[in-house]
């Protein structure tokens, strides 16, 4: 298993979010990796997480699911990975002590690179889908709480997440009402709705 931090659009490595991609073993029968070991999760990140709840979704091309994140008292980090199709999996970095406060990384994950996406808690995720259908599942450290859900504009300037737009051949990302209306960096700061 090879584990790295990521870079911000600045060149930045970002402390938090990591990349895990696993040893896969192949032939002509298909392939084997290993998806989930808690030692090896908890050496790589120095701690013990805890993880309360899977999480299972399917998606069109286009979709754009986020930017998620919850507040207290039931912040969730979420180990991503898309084992059908292709997306765009991105963290934004709500933690208002954080060097990287406000930036975002991102990384494909799909069905042929195996790779895993670690979004600690103090992040707003998100993806795009760049294939016809993609299954994304996550293991979630906290359990869905509605009044500590909260949604970061997608296309917020000042984040200005370069998502791989030119995927979609033209046309616009299709969103939920909720992530449409979702709020600016800006307007999370004033409401009070980042973290410390």
């Amino acid at each position: 298993m090879q584990i790295e931090q990521l870079s911000t659009g600045s060149g930045q490595l970002m402390h938090g979010p990591l990349l895990i991609t696993p040893q896969v073993f192949g032939d002509d029968r298909g392939f084997f990796f290993e998806s989930w070991n808690q030692r090896r999760f908890d050496e790589a990140l120095g701690e013990p997480i805890s993880f309360s709840q899977d999480n299972h979704s399917r998606s069109s091309r286009g979709v754009l699911r986020g930017l998620h994140y919850q507040l207290e008292p039931e912040p969730q980090g979420k180990l991503v990975r898309c084992p059908v199709g292709a997306i765009f999996d991105v963290a934004v970095d709500l933690r208002r002590s954080s060097p990287s406060f406000g930036q975002w990384v991102g990384a494909e994950l799909s069905s042929e690179n195996h790779r895993q996406l670690w979004v600690p808690v103090g992040f707003a995720h998100g993806f795009l889908t760049l294939t016809e259908t993609a299954e994304v599942l996550y293991k979630a450290s906290g359990f869905w709480s509605k009044s500590c859900e909260r949604s970061l504009h997608w296309s917020d300037p000042d984040v200005a997440i370069a998502w791989p737009l030119d995927q979609l051949a033209g046309a616009a990302p299709l969103l939920a009402e909720k992530d449409a209306a979702a709020p600016t960096l800006a307007q999370a700061i004033a409401a009070g709705e980042v973290f410390a």
